[in-house]
C-alpha cells in the first residue's frame, strides 16, 4: 500500500444499498423517464438541441446522421452512438411517433422490423413541428444545465408550444418502474388544454369530451372505452385495439379479408409469419392463402378464405389468436420535478399548462429587460441629436474618449452606456430621416414597454396569450383522427 494511503471497512450490504439506489436514480432521472413539461427524455432533448446548434432546420438541406449524431455525442450525450442514432431513428418513424420530429432522407426502416441503414448512409433535418419545441430557447425561457464536462451548456427542458408528451407518448423501463405512454390528436389535446384554461374544476368526463381517447400514429380501431376511461382517470388501463379490416369478393367469387391497418407497435412482417404457421397448423382454419400487398401507398394484407368459410367467423379467429388484436397497456409515469409520478389526464394538461405559463413569463421579462435597455440607449441618441453643436463641441474638446464619455455624461446627465452609444453613433445618423427614424422607433419601444408590463402583471392576459399561441399551433399541424374508436358490450 503507498504511503499516505488507507483502508476503510464498510459494510458490503450498506455499499451496496448505496450504489444501487444510485444507480437506479440515475437511470429514472437521467435516461428511461421523460419529463411531463415537454414530454422528452435527456437522450431525445439532446439530439433536438444538437440538430438546432448545428442548423439543420427544416427549411435547409439534410445533414448526414453520422455528423448529427457525432454532435450530439461528443457535446452532451456521453453514452454509445447507437443509443443516439436509435433515438434519432424513432423519431423519424412515421409509425412509431404520431407527430415525427425529424425528417429522415434514406432508409429509416420500416414497419416489418427492417433495420435502418448505418448511419453513414442517411440524413435527416429537424420537422416544421420540433421548430416549434426549441421556440424562445434563446430568450432564457428556460434553466441551461453544464454538460457532462462541464465545457457547454444545454437545455434541461424545452419551451414545447407542443402538449408533446400527450401528443406522442412515451415508452420506458427504468429500475423498478417502466412508462407506457399511449399518443392522442394534436387537435383534440389542444381542445382539452384549452377547455382545462378556461375552467381549472373541469372534470375528466369533460375533458374526455374534448380528448376522445389515444390517437395511434398506426391507426387501426380502438374497441372499448371502458379501459380508455380507467386510463384517463387513474394514469393506468388496458386499451383494446384491433386491425382496420373489410371484406371483399375476388372476380372468381371468392372471400378475402383485406386488412389496411393493424395495432400500434405490431410487427407486420412477424404478424403475418406467425398467422401462417397457425393456418399451417390448423389453429386458425378456412384461410387459403396470404398476401402481403403493401407498397408506398399504405398497407394491404389480403387473407383468401376456402369456398366454404365464413368470413365473420375467420375474422373473429384472427382477432383472438393473432396480433390483428392487441391490448395497449397504459401507465403513465413522468417526472415531475425530477420525481416519478403517475398521472392522469388532467394532472398531465395542469402541468403542461404550469410550464407553459413560466415560459410565457420568462420571455416577457427577458423581452421587457431588452426594450428597456434598448429604450435607454436611444434616449441618449435623441438628446444627443436635439444638442447637437453642443455634443460636437464638447468631443472636439476632449483629448482623449475617456474624458468626452465623462462630458457628456455630466453635462447631459446620460449614463455610461448612453454615452458609449453617442460617441459609436455614424454620421449618418445625423440626418433628418434618421432622427425620425429613432423617435418612431422610440414610441414604439415605450408601447412595447406597457404591453409587456401589462402581460407581467395580470395573469389572465399571460393565459390568454398560452390559448392564442395552442391556436396557432392547432390551426398549423392539427388533423384527422386515426384511430376510429367502437364500442364493445362492456361499455353499455
Amino acid at each position: 500500500m503507498a504511503d499516505g494511503e488507507r483502508i476503510i471497512a464498510i459494510n458490503i450490504e450498506d455499499e451496496m444499498k448505496s450504489a444501487y439506489i444510485d444507480y437506479s436514480m440515475s437511470v429514472i432521472v437521467s435516461r428511461a423517464l421523460p419529463d411531463v413539461r415537454d414530454g422528452l427524455k435527456p437522450v431525445h432533448r439532446r439530439v433536438l438541441y444538437g440538430m438546432q446548434e448545428l442548423g439543420v432546420y427544416s427549411n435547409r438541406a439534410h445533414k448526414k446522421s453520422a455528423r448529427i449524431v457525432g454532435e450530439v455525442l461528443g457535446k452532451y450525450h456521453p453514452h454509445g452512438d447507437t443509443s443516439v442514432y436509435d433515438a434519432m431513428v424513432r423519431m423519424a418513424q412515421d409509425w412509431s411517433l404520431r407527430y415525427p420530429m425529424v425528417d429522415g432522407q434514406g432508409n429509416f426502416g420500416s414497419i416489418d422490423g427492417d433495420n435502418p441503414a448505418a448511419m453513414r448512409y442517411t440524413e435527416a433535418r429537424l420537422r416544421k413541428i420540433a421548430e416549434e419545441m426549441l421556440t424562445d430557447l434563446d430568450k432564457e425561457t428556460v434553466d441551461f444545465t453544464p454538460n457532462f464536462d462541464d465545457s457547454l451548456t444545454e437545455p434541461s427542458v424545452m419551451p414545447a408550444r407542443i402538449p408533446n408528451l400527450l401528443v406522442n407518448g412515451a415508452s420506458g423501463i427504468a429500475v423498478g418502474m417502466a412508462t407506457n405512454m399511449p399518443p392522442h390528436n394534436l387537435t383534440e389535446v389542444i381542445n382539452g388544454t384549452i377547455a382545462f384554461i378556461d375552467d381549472r374544476d373541469i372534470t375528466i368526463d369533460g375533458l374526455m369530451e374534448h380528448v376522445l381517447a389515444p390517437d395511434f400514429p398506426t391507426g387501426g380501431t380502438i374497441f372499448g372505452v371502458e379501459g380508455v376511461r380507467q386510463a384517463f382517470e387513474t394514469g393506468r388501463g388496458r386499451i383494446v385495439v384491433r386491425a382496420k379490416t373489410r371484406f371483399e369478393e375476388t372476380k372468381t367469387g371468392r372471400d378475402v379479408i383485406i386488412v389496411e391497418e393493424i395495432p400500434f407497435q405490431v410487427n407486420k412482417a412477424d404478424m403475418i409469419r406467425k398467422t401462417a404457421d397457425l393456418v399451417n397448423d390448423k389453429k386458425i382454419e378456412g384461410i387459403s392463402e396470404i398476401r402481403d400487398e403493401s407498397d408506398r401507398k399504405g398497407m394491404r394484407i389480403v387473407y383468401e378464405l376456402k369456398r366454404d368459410a365464413i368470413p365473420n367467423v375467420v375474422l373473429n379467429k384472427l382477432f383472438k389468436y393473432t396480433a390483428l388484436q392487441n391490448s395497449f397497456s397504459v401507465n403513465n409515469i413522468a417526472l415531475v420535478k425530477g420525481k416519478p409520478q403517475m398521472l392522469n389526464l388532467k394532472d398531465l394538461i395542469l402541468y403542461f399548462v404550469e410550464h407553459r405559463h413560466e415560459v410565457v413569463v420568462r420571455r416577457t421579462q427577458f423581452e421587457l429587460r431588452k426594450a428597456e435597455e434598448r429604450a435607454h440607449i436611444l434616449q441618449g441618441l435623441i438628446i444627443a441629436i436635439d444638442n447637437l453643436d453642443e455634443v460636437i463641441a464638447l468631443i472636439r474638446a476632449s483629448k482623449t474618449p475617456e474624458e468626452a464619455r465623462e462630458g457628456l455624461m455630466e453635462r447631459f446627465e446620460l449614463s455610461e452606456l448612453q454615452s458609449r452609444a453617442i460617441l459609436d453613433m455614424r454620421l449618418q445618423k445625423l440626418t433628418g430621416l434618421e432622427l425620425e427614424k429613432l423617435r418612431a422607433e422610440f414610441e414604439e419601444l415605450m408601447a412595447l414597454i406597457e404591453r409587456l408590463k401589462v402581460i407581467l402583471a395580470d395573469e389572465g392576459v399571460r393565459m390568454q396569450i398560452i390559448k392564442e399561441e395552442l391556436i396557432e399551433i392547432r390551426d398549423k399541424y392539427g388533423d384527422d383522427r386515426r384511430s376510429n374508436i367502437e364500442f364493445s358490450s362492456a361499455d353499455l
